[in-house]
């Protein structure tokens, strides 16, 4: 039996999870213990070093297990799509009680009082997880002590039925290979942010995507079998059909999130090499 997924599965050469005990063999097992991100996003990177590629990034709110943690890194998982690596230190806080808000826009500014003629502390990204304490004005304070403009809250359990336009927001976005906030993302991170505004959770990675999504679509070229939100797989890319004028994807070509026809955009990533459309999902 292979080995199981080391994105999603916290086993390396000299630890693993508890839980994979009876999975995969390892000198040691640790339980791990829950952590907060308390910076507005955290690198996740293959090793523990600055030059790392980047896998993905955590978001503030989110919750990770930390099983391992040495020279200022943590090796941990992150409990919103299990994706595991290594993020600095620094960038974690203890664990923290339920959040009571999402982060509803694309990023806001968090600040030590409640005045925006105050220098900001940092920013939090779409979707980051916030605990509000308190209120003054027209600014909301968190758990951490920081307020933030209040209109750009939305209560948890409070969710968009609309991920095509989720999506659309992030245009003119930069591109960056890992990136999962407003100020640089990968094509996949556009798909799971959009869908989490949704209330939809999916993994991090398109191949994982294109296999567990919603259901699939048979899909043979001809657009009229599409809807307004289905997405559309190649290999190794992924966007989102609005219609026949609109599929939106975070691409390497443009270097940023862009809009154009579907048909157009795939003969382009099929004469550059990356071969035909692979699966169309409906979530």
């Amino acid at each position: 039996m292979a080995d199981p997924d080391p994105r999603i599965h916290p086993f390396r050469a000299d630890l693993a999870a508890a839980h994979l005990r009876d999975t995969v063999a390892a000198p040691r097992y640790a339980t791990g213990t829950v952590r907060t991100v308390t910076s507005g996003s955290a690198a996740l990177r293959r090793r523990p070093a600055d030059d790392a590629p980047l896998d993905t990034e955590l978001l503030y709110g989110e919750t990770v297990t930390v099983y391992d943690e040495s020279d200022g890194w943590a090796w941990l998982q992150n409990a919103a799509d299990g994706y595991v690596g290594y993020v600095r230190s620094d960038a974690l806080g203890p664990e923290q009680a339920e959040p009571t808000h999402r982060l509803a826009v694309l990023r806001s500014f968090v600040f030590p009082e409640p005045n925006l003629k105050i220098p900001p502390r940092g920013m939090v990204s779409l979707n980051a997880a916030l605990r509000v304490t308190g209120q003054d004005g027209a600014y909301s304070r968190l758990s951490d002590g920081h307020w933030i403009y209040s209109a750009h809250l939305s209560p948890v359990d409070s969710v968009e039925r609309d991920h095509a336009a989720v999506a659309l927001r992030f245009l003119g976005t930069p591109y960056l290979w890992g990136g999962r906030t407003s100020i640089g993302l990968d094509c996949s991170a556009l798909v799971q942010l959009s869908l989490a505004r949704c209330g939809i959770s999916v993994p991090r990675d398109t191949d994982m995507q294109a296999a567990t999504i919603g259901t699939a679509v048979d899909y043979t070229g001809d657009e009229d079998t599409l809807r307004r939100g289905d997405l559309v797989f190649w290999r190794g890319h992924v966007g989102i059909w609005v219609d026949r004028a609109i599929f939106v994807h975070a691409n390497a070509t443009d270097m940023m999130v862009a809009v154009g026809p579907l048909a157009d955009i795939a003969a382009r990533i099929e004469a550059a090499g990356a071969g035909p459309v692979t699966a169309v999902r409906r979530p």
